[in-house]
């Protein structure tokens, strides 16, 4: 597999709604996780925010999507990251230290509790960058 470039909109509580009028429009297989299905959120009135949903159509189209915890920023209008994902560790990790150098790495690039290997920054101009590598161990 190469590296796929996706886009990732972020949401406060409505990323299961806004994927499902997605699916309706486009059509294709959605599927979604939440934070209590990875034991991930600390604050149980978030377990059932969507921590990871994805849709992918017959045409090739993807998009992905989460809620974002209430205790982190959102602002609307800037609800989106750029992300990098494959199975090419060598290539990947370089995208994601190429990428992040004069920015701020959020989650540096470690194992992550679905297996992969996952990170995610901000770049030097403003932008949310997200990097997960398919069955690496890091």
């Amino acid at each position: 597999m190469g590296t796929i470039l996706t886009p990732y909109l972020n949401f406060r509580d409505t990323a299961k709604e806004a994927m499902e009028f997605y699916q309706s429009a486009l059509g294709g297989e959605l599927t979604s996780s939440t934070f209590a299905d990875f034991g991930i959120s600390e604050d149980a009135a978030e377990k059932n925010k969507i921590m990871h949903s994805q849709l992918r159509t017959d045409g090739g189209l993807v998009i992905m999507a989460a809620d974002v915890p209430n205790s982190m920023e959102f602002t609307s209008g800037s609800n989106f990251s750029v992300s990098l994902s494959g199975d090419d560790d060598a290539e990947l990790t370089g995208f994601y230290e190429k990428l992040s150098e004069g920015g701020t790495v959020v989650e540096p690039l470690a194992k992550a509790p679905w297996g992969d290997s996952f990170g995610m920054f901000v770049d030097r101009f403003g932008v949310n960058w997200l990097v997960n590598i398919a069955g690496a161990s890091e």
